[in-house]
């Protein structure tokens, strides 16, 4: 296995003023965990909403807040910070941050270390969705991104989704994890985006499959272990195609999303993607739960009651999109991972779905455990003629990542 990607980087993390600034808490975890040390700028606003104290105890660093210090400021401590950090990170970057970084404003510590650094900048924006769509914003952006000799920005999300203000759209900041992994791609060295070459399918989420205009055939899958799985996948380079089933979930950065409701709808925009005109796919993660029936004749109407009862509904086999792509032919990609939600036997199911379906992985889940909609997942690794890989209870995202590196791992071979 390759050494974590952030081991040893050291990030400095500018924690600006909103509600999303509680989500910096978790970043900041999830660097540690990954081997970062994370030094704090909290801006005043940022203070309103996260104490100095929470930052110190998580980073086991003092936070900086103020510009003039004199024991900072002996020896320039705005500029000590700048040049201390592999990768400044802006989290939430809001809308006056992003003013003063694009037009050269310095009149705090975070606009000046923003103005004096030399290294990468990495915006995480969050604001309200109006602010987030305003002209004057945008232009902002999209010029500190353009800032190419001085270290162009890089930026993850906005994620679209319900605001504090109780409005919706862009402009919810990306999740913590959804963060890592953008900081994970701007920081790899040499090797670190082991799937660059790489082009990834994955399936996602639930299929819905109509009984009538308003009724259907679904599950409760949420989708987020997909999703993550298709972040991971980017993160270490590769090209990748989300083929996602109704959920309520942002696509991750830089990932193309597919939206389908059927099985059959998803098994076509599979095969589309399967061969593209970019080149045949070297991945496919099927982690989709694919409803396996379907109604064999949708009504027209909406089905009333009536005195004779429920009515009579006659069900079809939906295509089996995982073995479609195991047996692909000349399109097959060169790794085809499953997945296997089950309630009993999870060793003896999953080995047998391994075996059937002719694909290369299975991940085995307990189902019975608490999992759809979780953060959390338990699952366990099948491969052809291995030993069985279980994996202790952790985030999604965790998972995710796991999964992703044992990817680039199996290309390396």
């Amino acid at each position: 296995m390759t050494q974590a990607p952030l081991s040893g980087r050291k990030i400095l993390l500018i924690v600006g003023g909103g509600i999303a600034a509680y989500k910096a808490l978790e970043l900041v975890r999830l660097l540690k965990k990954a081997g970062s040390e994370v030094r704090t700028v909290l801006t005043a606003a940022g203070a309103e909403f996260v104490t100095p104290m929470s930052l110190a105890a998580l980073t086991g660093q003092p936070v900086r807040q103020d510009l003039f210090l004199p024991e900072d400021e002996t020896a320039m401590g705005h500029i000590e910070l700048s040049r201390w950090a592999d990768l400044v990170v802006v989290a939430p970057a809001t809308a006056g941050l992003i003013a003063k970084a694009a037009n050269g404003l310095a009149d705090d510590l975070a606009s000046t270390t923003l103005l004096a650094t030399d290294k990468r900048v990495l915006l995480a924006p969050a604001m309200n969705v109006r602010m987030w769509e305003h002209p004057a914003v945008r232009a902002n952006v999209e010029r500190l991104k353009g800032f190419d000799g001085f270290h162009g920005a890089a930026v993850v999300g906005p994620d679209e989704g319900e605001m504090a203000c109780g409005e919706f759209g862009p402009g919810r900041m990306a999740e913590p994890a959804a963060i890592l992994a953008a900081i994970e791609g701007l920081l790899a060295g040499p090797g670190g985006r082991p799937l660059a070459e790489r082009h990834a399918v994955v399936t996602a989420g639930p299929t819905f499959e109509p009984i009538d205009p308003v009724r259907g055939l679904t599950n409760r899958s949420s989708g987020k272990q997909g999703y993550a799985i298709a972040e991971a996948l980017a993160a270490l380079g590769a090209k990748v195609t989300l083929v996602s089933g109704p959920v309520a979930l942002a696509a991750p950065a830089g990932v193309e999303r597919v939206w389908v409701e059927t099985a059959r709808e998803m098994q076509a925009a599979v095969d589309a993607a399967l061969n593209s005109e970019d080149g045949a796919a070297d991945i496919a993660v099927m982690s989709a739960a694919v409803a396996d029936w379907r109604v064999d004749g949708v009504a027209s109407g909406k089905i009333k009651k009536a005195p004779g009862g429920p009515p009579s509904l006659s069900l079809i086999e939906n295509p089996d999109i995982l073995a479609g792509v195991s047996a692909a032919g000349k399109t097959r990609p060169k790794l085809v991972v499953g997945f296997a939600a089950e309630t009993t036997d999870l060793e003896a199911n999953a080995r047998a779905k391994l075996s059937r379906k002719g694909c290369d992985w299975i991940v085995g889940n307990d189902v019975s455990e608490a999992v759809f909609g979780e953060e959390s997942n338990t699952v366990t690794l099948f491969t052809r003629g291995g030993e069985a890989e279980r994996w202790p209870r952790q985030s999604k995202a965790e998972v995710a990542r796991k999964l992703a590196a044992r990817i680039a791992d199996h290309f390396r071979a």
